[in-house]
């Protein structure tokens, strides 16, 4: 097809698109010229949901005219603010409700979780974490385990990419732990990887970890509001993740933590208590020994901002109103249409890192530049588009089902042909 017939092929398709009226929720930024811009940078920061400004300005009123009984006065008192997210986010994660806590930030909970998870002995020590994680998830583990006393080098083991491949496969995790299984205490996995977009096999690699007695977390940072989740039924014992992403709850907002309802009690787990773990009917009775909550609310440590709780609900309302199946099959065809039109244009260039099986990767493809790779990311920032760049030398972009169109998947291929000169 010509230029012309692409265009109207991919207005058709957005025509047809039952979640196109989404886009209007959300303040998309403009350029200089006043001409929005295209952004596919969804998996570092989420669009700002139009609902968000209506719901902080009620905090800020309840506070100006309430002040302290706010607490437990007013249309949502900040007390229990949080207990109809909680059902919502659990929805989106694949959990029961009470598996479900909002509290702090992603790498503060991982701490936390680890403090109960992360139990090793002489026998036991080892963290198994795919090949080049997050840094902060490096940087937790490797903390933690120089704190119980034991040497990284030793006692942090690594999925490792096939050589000459940048994506990992589940056959080569299964066989570490047939061979170190007994000495491995966690298995710590992002579910989808933040540089190469992979999406990996939960369940499967669950059960495997769970045959060899390993406790298994997740770092859900990339995956929550972009993946269908089943942590309940996969077996999980923990999870964290932000809200930022995808599931665009604003800069800094609170992340989110699962526990397994087999430890809806705590017992025989230690961890770091606080007095927002307490029961919430005996919270204010100040007594000195902790009562905690059932469930993962028990893992609470300090009272939550009532305005970052707001800043979730403008979000997770609308996930709640469509669904993360419908966004998912959205996702898929976008990255697809993505993906077609770029080996419509192929060159040497670059190369698309990212699985090509819709079910092994999320709302992301990540190119991989093999020559001028900063230059034209340079080029397509110039020219309206805002994208992510990653060293050394790959571009992701992640069209978000939420507001992103099949036309605009179009003419960032228009824009990238421009900045690759061809």
């Amino acid at each position: 097809m010509n230029q012309e017939e692409n265009r109207a092929f991919a207005k058709r398709i957005d025509q047809h698109d039952p979640l196109r009226e989404l886009r209007n929720e959300f303040v998309i930024p403009e350029t200089s010229f006043g001409i929005e811009k295209i952004y596919f940078c969804g998996n570092s920061l989420g669009l700002q949901p139009r609902g968000v400004r209506k719901y902080a300005e009620a905090i800020l009123e309840d506070w100006e005219t309430k002040a302290v009984d706010a607490h437990v006065h007013g249309d949502k008192p900040w007390l229990t603010y949080h207990d109809h997210l909680t059902e919502m986010m659990a929805r989106i994660v694949g959990a029961r409700p009470d598996e479900v806590v909002l509290m702090n930030g992603l790498s503060v909970n991982l701490h936390l979780m680890m403090v109960s998870f992360y139990r090793p002995t002489s026998r036991r020590h080892k963290i198994l974490m795919e090949h080049k994680p997050f840094p902060s998830d490096l940087y937790a583990v490797k903390s933690q385990i120089r704190f119980h006393g034991y040497d990284p080098a030793l006692s942090l083991v690594e999925w490792q990419p096939r050589p000459g491949e940048e994506t990992l496969e589940t056959e080569d995790l299964e066989e570490i732990l047939r061979q170190q299984g007994d000495s491995i205490a966690l298995v710590l996995l992002s579910g989808v990887h933040y540089y190469t977009g992979q999406a990996y096999e939960l369940k499967r690699i669950a059960e495997a970890a769970r045959a060899q007695g390993c406790h298994i977390g997740l770092d859900l940072a990339h995956a929550a509001g972009n993946t269908v989740l089943k942590l309940h039924d996969w077996d999980i014992d923990f999870a964290v993740w932000c809200s930022y992403k995808y599931l665009n709850s604003g800069p800094g907002s609170l992340g989110g933590c699962f526990v397994h309802e087999r430890y809806r009690d705590g017992v025989g787990l230690p961890r770091f208590e606080g007095w927002w773990g307490n029961k919430v009917e005996t919270r204010f009775q100040m007594d000195p020994d902790f009562d905690p909550s059932v469930g993962a609310a028990g893992w609470q440590i300090s009272n939550t901002s009532p305005m970052l709780l707001a800043m979730q609900r403008a979000a997770l309302e609308i996930f709640e109103r469509v669904g993360i199946a419908s966004l998912r099959n959205k996702s898929e065809a976008l990255t697809f249409y993505l993906e077609f039109l770029l080996d419509q244009m192929p060159d040497e260039a670059y190369t698309v890192i990212t699985p090509r099986h819709p079910d092994h990767r999320g709302a992301q493809l990540s190119i991989r530049m093999n020559r001028d790779g900063q230059k034209v990311f340079e080029a397509l920032t110039n020219d309206g588009v805002v994208c992510d760049w990653r060293n050394p030398n790959v571009i992701r972009v992640a069209p978000v089902p939420l507001y992103n169109s099949f036309i605009e998947v179009l003419e960032f291929i228009e824009k990238f042909k421009r900045a690759l000169n061809l």
